[in-house]
């Protein structure tokens, strides 16, 4: 199928690695101009090449902290105008109720709701007066069905829910599509590291740990980021333009719910 955006460019924010690499390598792979940003230069100069390697097409790498005014103001200056959109940053450390205080909960919002909030209130007016833009969203399974030990993360990425829910509406009449994508349990680094502490809570390999896990997702695997990729390069397709303000679970059917 061809998803009629090549020539389009795109913000993809942490994208040196995990689902965030497995947007910009679906997107380049359909001819889309990239920007990709994330904090750590080395990781992201090495998906650059490899990028530009695959698909022959222009990636421009802004090594920068996207959760912070200065390093968005550095990454909106060099992606300019930008056609596609796609928001991401890692979640807030995991705890108990108990822990949170009220600097731990402004630090989430921060960078799980209110870092969005900021990148969309940037480009989407420049997509409005183009006549066509695309945003995707990568929030968690967590909105759908709450993480009792992820409540930094379940509370702002709420946030960012409800803020989608009703900017979607407001501008999808003007060729600019908004929704979200919620990944369960995907085979990268952050799935590792899962992995690997509950290896030393419960004094299990590692291995054991993931076929536990494994072993709770209907479809029997972790998802991949190429599969992951694919659903953000549809929903910013010329073919989601009717697909408006959703939720989009891509976690193997683990969420046990009717809707």
């Amino acid at each position: 199928m061809d998803l009629g955006i090549t020539g389009r460019r795109a913000l993809v924010c942490a994208s040196s690695k995990g689902l965030g690499r497995g947007c910009a390598d679906a997107l380049a792979a359909e001819g889309v101009e990239l920007v990709i940003n994330a904090r750590g230069a080395d990781a992201l100069d090495e998906t650059a090449t490899l990028l530009r390697a695959r698909h022959g097409g222009g990636v421009t790498a802004v090594a920068a902290d996207i959760t912070t005014d200065e390093g968005r103001a550095a990454v909106l200056d060099a992606a300019g105008e930008v056609d596609i959109l796609v928001t991401n940053a890692g979640g807030p450390p995991p705890g108990l109720w108990t822990d949170w205080e009220r600097e731990d909960f402004i630090a989430a919002l921060d960078a799980n709701m209110l870092t969005p909030i900021a990148l969309m209130k940037a480009l989407v007016p420049g997509m409005i007066e183009r006549g066509w833009g695309r945003v995707v969203n990568i929030t968690s399974v967590s909105v759908k069905s709450p993480i009792a030990v992820l409540g930094l993360s379940n509370s702002a990425r709420a946030g960012l829910t409800g803020y989608v829910a009703g900017t979607s509406r407001q501008v999808a009449g003007k060729g600019v599509i908004i929704n979200n994508l919620l990944p369960g349990i995907h085979d990268t680094d952050r799935a590792a590291a899962l992995d690997g502490g509950v290896s030393r809570s419960e004094n299990i390999s590692v291995e054991e740990a993931r076929a536990r896990r494994e072993a709770t997702i209907p479809a029997g695997r972790y998802g991949t980021a190429a599969e992951f990729g694919a659903a953000c390069a549809f929903l910013c397709s010329q073919h989601a333009g009717f697909i408006v303000g959703q939720n989009l679970l891509l976690d193997g059917g683990a969420t046990n719910a009717t809707l």
